[in-house]
């Protein structure tokens, strides 16, 4: 019988981690899905732990290549459903999460991607909703008015990753998560997705994140020109293919992720990279963080590492 849903789990070194995020999966409510987990070559313990689960539901495979794009990319590949949740090895779901999605999809049946509210867990037993922009309060399940008001000004993104699913088909139209890329790929999928489809919402909290959890890549800094919804973005702009109506927010979320990147650049210590995407950037609304990042980049080096920044003030939201 083929399930309702395709969960796709990417794992790589998340031996800690796995065994919470799976349980979460089997414990849901609706139980008609089954698990994909593509191993990224994992050196660890979490293979064996996937393995140990002796439910016919859960399926491992090893992935081709490397990175967490290729990894979802050929999960959704070998998914037997036509509609696609996704979750991070060191996240995990609340236990209705599919059932919000599958009544959010039932409701809202022309979407192109279904997300819930999520939780923020810093450390163990300290959680925090995740703050957002432009979206009714809770209880609420409906169309989002403009993903790209809530992406720019709200603290925390409007969803992430692992509170997300997809027909297989959008997923296959807006061409999967972009390869080779290291950070934001998701994002460049919910932002091509958002420019063609709606996007339905439900406030009720559906998973939490773990930014507490170990060996996360999004958590380490390294120099970089553009992350990939920046490229694409811009190349959208270019094209006209952003409406009118979404495109003062648009603008001001492709500022916002190149102050984020030039802000990575220079506690990675690239100054010239970071001055030079914060010469480019054209905002109103980010003005001031611009400027500061300006003055930041103008201190030494060495200066700079004595009197750092705390980590908290690169990776709040602008």
């Amino acid at each position: 019988m083929i399930p309702q849903v395709s969960v796709v789990i990417p794992l790589y070194n998340k031996g800690p981690h796995i065994a919470r995020a799976i349980t979460s999966v089997l414990t849901q409510t609706v139980q008609e899905f089954e698990i994909i987990v593509m191993d990224g070559n994992s050196t660890d313990e979490g293979p064996e732990i996937v393995k140990a689960h002796h439910d016919p539901r859960i399926h491992f495979f090893v992935q081709e290549g490397s990175g967490v794009s290729a990894a979802r990319n050929q999960g959704v590949e070998k998914s037997q459903a036509d509609f696609i949740a996704f979750l991070d090895a060191d996240d995990e779901w609340t236990p209705h999460f599919l059932e919000i999605i599958l009544r959010l999809k039932k409701t809202f049946p022309d979407a192109g991607l279904y997300a819930t509210a999520y939780q923020i867990c810093s450390k163990p037993g300290k959680l925090a909703n995740a703050k957002n922009r432009a979206i009714p309060p809770s209880p609420y399940e409906g169309l989002l008015r403009n993903y790209f008001e809530s992406a720019a000004f709200g603290k925390d993104d409007p969803f992430m990753t692992s509170v997300v699913a997809m027909p297989k088909e959008v997923f296959f139209r807006s061409g999967g998560f972009p390869l080779h890329e290291t950070k934001g790929e998701d994002l460049d999928l919910f932002a091509t997705v958002a420019l063609h489809y709606p996007i339905a919402y439900s406030s009720s909290i559906g998973g939490i994140y773990h930014t507490d959890a170990s060996n996360r890549v999004c958590a380490s800094y390294y120099s970089m020109e553009e992350q990939p919804f920046v490229r694409t973005g811009k190349k959208a702009i270019a094209e006209g293919i952003v409406p009118q109506n979404m495109l003062p927010c648009y603008k001001e979320y492709i500022a916002r992720k190149e102050i984020e990147t030039a802000a990575t650049n220079i506690f990675a210590g690239d100054y010239p990279v970071a001055k030079k995407i914060l010469a480019r950037i054209e905002t109103r609304h980010f003005l001031p963080e611009k400027y500061l990042w300006i003055i930041i980049s103008r201190i030494p080096k060495p200066v700079f590492d004595r009197i750092r920044i705390t980590k908290n003030f690169l990776t709040k939201k602008i």
